[in-house]
């Protein structure tokens, strides 16, 4: 006899649990089907979490200034320099200078033009009869104006290096000393370009009242 009531209450403790679980689940629905009438949306707006805590912010930034390179003015005695030496402006230039290259033909804010002023191989190793070890050093300078007003907004001084050993083979030095001209070149290049960026991102190429920063100094790169 304690055994069947004590089953009977057990059915009966089932069957409460399940009526009041359906009556949750029900008042549930319920309250979802008033909410989707009334309008209500459940929604996450922001950027959400980032690494680090930091909080993703975004700026509108201005279209990259358009820059014209013109072709540089040889002034030093090695012949057919400043086609290569401007190819090598033009390439780092659209890389990695933050300005957007184009053509002569086409409308620019910016113009940058500019001079090789010398070539000169001085020896750095030798003996009593001969040279061992030579270095090529090119020096350029370069301006940049406003194509509007002429004005001038940046000037800068370059000078590159490239060593190379000499052998008494004198085409082969040629090619070698060709090929420290072309290192001396690109290193002349890089620099300037990475100036540009520098001088663009502080925004002292884009105040028009602002006289032209005195970065004139000569820097060596090798």
């Amino acid at each position: 006899m304690r055994d069947k009531r004590e089953g009977q209450d057990m059915q009966r403790g089932l069957k409460a649990r399940t009526v009041f679980t359906c009556h949750v689940f029900l008042a549930c629905l319920a309250c979802l089907a008033f909410f989707a009438g009334c309008g209500y949306q459940f929604r996450v707006e922001g950027a959400g979490p980032t690494m680090g805590g930091a909080e993703a912010t975004s700026s509108p930034t201005s279209p990259p200034p358009r820059l014209v390179i013109r072709t540089l003015e040889n002034k030093s005695f090695e012949p057919n320099l400043e086609t290569r030496y401007t190819n090598y402006l033009r390439h780092e230039f659209s890389s990695g200078s933050g300005a957007q290259v184009v053509p002569e033909s086409e409308a620019a804010d910016l113009v940058l033009s500019g001079q090789i002023l010398s070539v000169v191989f001085p020896s750095l190793s030798f003996t009593q009869t001969t040279t061992l070890e030579s270095r090529a050093e090119v020096m350029v300078l370069i301006k940049v104006e406003e194509t509007r007003t002429q004005r001038l907004v940046w000037a800068q001084t370059a000078k590159g290096a490239s060593e190379f050993f000499v052998t008494s083979d004198l085409q082969f030095n040629r090619v070698l000393q060709n090929r420290a001209l072309e290192q001396a070149g690109r290193f002349i290049a890089e620099d300037l370009a990475s100036r540009f960026l520098l001088q663009l991102e502080s925004g002292l190429l884009v105040k028009p009242n602002r006289p032209p920063p005195s970065d004139n100094q000569d820097t060596t790169v090798k």
